[in-house]
């Protein structure tokens, strides 16, 4: 018969920091307060007050100049603020993996989206993470996420944030969420579950599938520990909780043969030392029993080797270097130069305390108990794999045009040097290619050579393909009347072609404006931004005629509106004609200067005193309402009286 230590038993990193932490400040302050239990174990609790730290159940209590530790579970933001207003110093020894869910509550609101809480209500943890937003959901699992949504409490429209208390169980939080994702339109997902929570719950159901009995230690209060139990009568049908030995019974392991034993979070190591002892006693089990519980633990720590991967959680950043929690003897760290390529990158500005890390083991000293780690070198060995992986999938990248190349650019796609072919640029034959240098463009991967490090991309296969989406997207969806804002893209002596969106359409020149224009180039240029709307198009033939002019105007109204005889007009000569010439009074609307009436003394022809484009000072002389037609005078102006009174039926003569 034989006990097995489960491999995770014992402190997490943030119950072990914050223990850290509070004896070393009860050290330095020569002591100070926890505002309620720093962690969820009574023992721990009793030698931490011995050490200086004591308790106090309420914020009240504290007065200026006090020193108050932040409990590993968070603590609500209002009470946070109001020691901080009064003088109080927290010394925070939040979990870091709690923080971050607090960071992602108050982040989701700001973004507009509902934080949901996945997790005990009557949780610290929770209610903290709760505190920093103002309108959480908090859900204590499946079912009451279906009764929420029945009961409308939940709207399947309004975008929701969700994520899980650290010590969530799995299974409960994925339950969870695969509902509300099903059911709602705009869900993310954040999976916050700790890490070390995860490796010790599944750990724990392992080792329950292959015991006779499983003994979980911790206090009656831990979540995590009660999550433990939870997990293993799953598997196991004779499951113990005890907070310490002498919890434990000989009836507990009456014919058993194998017995198994994990521990909460927050259990320290001596009490799972005095149960793994008691155990063995009890189940007579000598080969357990000459093993020390150091050895144990020794055995417990993961072996380093060259060249592995291995996931940790940062523990501390410096200006140099990032230390990481690997699980194992050695300390591990990250070197700056080994962190990104980026040099102008700080640690702290790619990752934070508490974040979980995958690197690659460099360097393993056993003599000096160190492990030299490499994000950067893990970071490039993905990166090629994303990229072969996107030659299979067809799938869009993003990268920035770094160089003009010979035949080409080059591509910069997370630090990947990708050659794209002038012809698969995107850009006209002949066109200056270096003019995209620095612009952030989207292609797909064609072919890589991993040996030769030789990567080639395509951007006009995603542009030909946007395009061809983007003006489906247009044919589907165009009316007569429609407004489009487009681009210019070319122009000829009839009109204009304007870009809507991947399909061009033709705005004549006489829908361009209500004045008179002699070409399209007086009003508009190749790239100019221009509001258009449908006249008419043809799906069959793939054309549509476009206009600028806003027909709901009516010129004539305008003038008649504005003007009436006897009014002074400054005008803009539109065309000189042998009679005398056409005068613009308001767009759409042009008046006719006879050429008795340009001058006070009698010219051989219009050109002598007026040219196109001058703008001139006319009085209105006559308006015909019926065939809107009006007479200009610039002589009246000049003193003289009309020689004769110019005919209205004139009209321009084209040449």
């Amino acid at each position: 018969m034989r006990v097995i230590l489960a491999e995770s038993a014992g402190f997490c990193y943030g119950v072990r920091r914050a223990v850290a932490l509070a004896r070393e400040t009860a050290e330095q302050s020569g002591g100070c307060w926890m505002l309620g239990d720093l962690i969820h174990n009574a023992h721990v609790i009793q030698r931490l007050e011995q050490a200086g730290v004591r308790r106090v159940t309420s914020e009240d209590a504290l007065r200026t100049g006090d020193v108050v530790l932040i409990r590993s579970h968070g603590e609500m933001r209002g009470v946070l603020e109001e020691l901080e207003a009064r003088g109080v110093r927290c010394v925070d020894a939040t979990c870091p993996n709690v923080r971050r869910i607090q960071t992602l509550a108050a982040q989701a609101e700001a973004e507009g989206r509902r934080p949901v809480i996945i997790g005990d209500p009557a949780h610290p943890e929770v209610a903290g993470i709760a505190s920093w937003c103002r309108n959480p959901l908090v859900l204590s699992g499946p079912e009451a996420v279906r009764a929420c949504l029945e009961s409308g409490d939940l709207d399947p429209e309004e975008p929701l944030s969700v994520a899980a208390q650290t010590t969530c169980i799995r299974e409960l939080f994925e339950t969870s969420w695969k509902i509300l994702k099903k059911e709602c339109t705009n869900v993310k997902i954040f999976d916050t579950i700790c890490n070390a929570t995860q490796n010790r719950q599944a750990e724990a159901a392992s080792l329950a599938a292959q015991s006779d009995v499983m003994v979980v230690v911790g206090d009656r209060k831990s979540a995590n520990t009660k999550h433990l139990t939870e997990i293993c009568k799953t598997s196991c049908a004779r499951v113990y909780q005890v907070e310490d030995a002498s919890g434990l019974s000989p009836d507990f392991f009456s014919g058993c043969s194998v017995a198994g034993l994990t521990a909460g979070a927050s259990t320290p190591a001596g009490i799972i030392k005095e149960v793994y002892a008691a155990m063995s006693e009890e189940i007579k089990a000598p080969e357990s029993k000459e093993e020390s519980f150091e050895e144990l633990l020794n055995q417990s720590f993961k072996t380093l080797n060259t060249g592995e991967k291995v996931t940790g959680i940062v523990t501390a950043i410096t200006p140099t270097e990032v230390q990481v929690d690997v699980g194992a003897k050695q300390a591990a760290y990250i070197k700056l130069s080994e962190l990104t390529d980026d040099p102008a990158a700080r640690p702290e500005d790619v990752v934070k305390v508490g974040d979980e890390i995958e690197t690659y083991i460099v360097r393993v000293n056993d003599v000096e108990g160190y492990a030299e780690l490499s994000k950067k070198r893990l970071d490039a060995v993905k990166v090629w794999e994303n990229i072969e992986q996107a030659v299979e999938e067809k799938t869009i990248l993003e990268g920035t045009v770094t160089e003009e190349n010979k035949g080409g650019i080059v591509v910069s796609v997370k630090g990947v040097r990708v050659f794209v072919p002038a012809s698969q640029s995107g850009q006209p034959r002949g066109a200056d290619l270096s003019a995209m240098k620095g612009q952030k463009v989207q292609l797909r991967i064609t072919e890589v050579n991993r040996a030769r490090r030789r990567v080639v991309g395509s951007i006009r296969s995603v542009a030909d393909e946007a395009r061809r989406a983007a003006q489906e997207e247009i044919w589907a969806n165009i009316e007569e009347g429609k407004r489009y804002t487009g681009t210019v893209k070319s122009m000829t002596s009839y009109g204009v072609f304007v870009d809507i969106g991947g399909v061009d359409g033709m705005v004549h020149i006489s829908e361009l404006s209500w004045s008179r224009i002699k070409q399209p180039s007086d009003i508009c240029k190749v790239g100019d931004t221009m509001e258009v709307y449908v006249i008419s198009f043809d799906p069959e033939k793939r054309k549509i005629s476009l206009g600028v002019k806003d027909h709901s105007i009516n010129p004539w109204q305008v003038f008649m509106d504005k003007y009436q005889v006897g009014d002074v007009a400054n005008v803009r000569i539109v065309k000189l004609i042998t009679f005398g010439a056409f005068a613009e009074v308001v767009p759409g609307v042009d008046g006719l200067i006879h050429i008795s009436q340009i001058a006070d003394r009698r010219i051989e022809k219009p050109s002598d005193v007026l040219s196109e484009g001058q703008m001139v000072d006319v009085k209105i002389t006559a308006v015909d309402e019926e065939r809107q037609k009006i007479s200009l005078s610039i002589r009246a102006l000049l003193g003289g009286a009309p020689e004769e009174e110019e005919p209205m039926d004139e009209e321009p003569v084209e040449e």
